[in-house]
């Protein structure tokens, strides 16, 4: 599909939304470069595991400045280890200026190929693309994400049980609503879209509806 104006996206979410899974369906179908960011910031809760005696400021600038998406697909990622930290981690000033720097390029100028760029987050509505041309908030109970992701850790080996994702769930949210800087909230000018008794197809089919309005506007 060719558009005519290069699109940007903008999807807030707390964890476990189902917003990841809209944000690929909405950028295979639209073509569309497809950032998540909360990757970025378990990308380098991972550095700080893995590289102990290395971690510094310097280091993660070394790091952040040849990050590629493809960096971002390591399954290491997905780990409830890798999750705590990186909650922290975003809860760091300095941090998030050198996160924010590959999130706007890759908002702002996503390679040509693409019709633009869709990236999901947390904060994604407010701070990297507060002139997104489609905003969405999408969210779903608590129970709800927590099933979700424990059988998505499940389906990677993990040896976790629902009981301790549920905790983890909450523990996330509670960070993030919370968080002093750039903390997770809906904006007044984003659609919310609640995914509890939603299909992956219905909520998909919503948003592309929503979509093409503005393509067509």
């Amino acid at each position: 599909m060719k558009i005519k104006k290069k699109l940007k996206i903008a999807i807030d979410s707390p964890a476990a939304a189902g917003a990841g899974t809209q944000a690929k369906m909405i950028s295979r179908y639209f073509n569309l470069m497809h950032l998540d960011t909360g990757k970025c910031y378990r990308f380098i809760a991972n550095l700080k595991i893995s590289n102990k005696s290395n971690y510094s400021y310097k280091f993660l600038k070394k790091k952040i400045a040849t990050l590629k998406i493809k960096d971002l697909e390591n399954k290491n990622l997905l780990s409830n280890n890798v999750a705590i930290v990186a909650s922290q981690i975003a809860k760091e000033k300095k941090i998030r200026k050198l996160v924010y720097s590959f999130q706007k390029k890759c908002a702002y100028s996503p390679p040509k190929k693409y019709n633009g760029s869709c990236l999901d987050g947390r904060d994604i509505c407010s701070v990297i693309i507060p002139d997104a041309d489609i905003k969405l908030f999408i969210t779903a109970n608590t129970k709800t994400r927590a099933l979700r992701r424990f059988k998505e850790l499940k389906t990677l080996n993990k040896k976790v049980t629902y009981e301790e994702v549920l905790k983890s769930i909450k523990n996330r949210d509670k960070s993030d609503y919370n968080r002093k800087i750039s903390p997770l909230k809906k904006t007044k000018d984003s659609v919310l879209i609640n995914t509890t008794n939603l299909s992956k197809r219905a909520c998909f089919l919503k948003i592309k509806k929503i979509i093409e309005r503005k393509i067509n506007y």
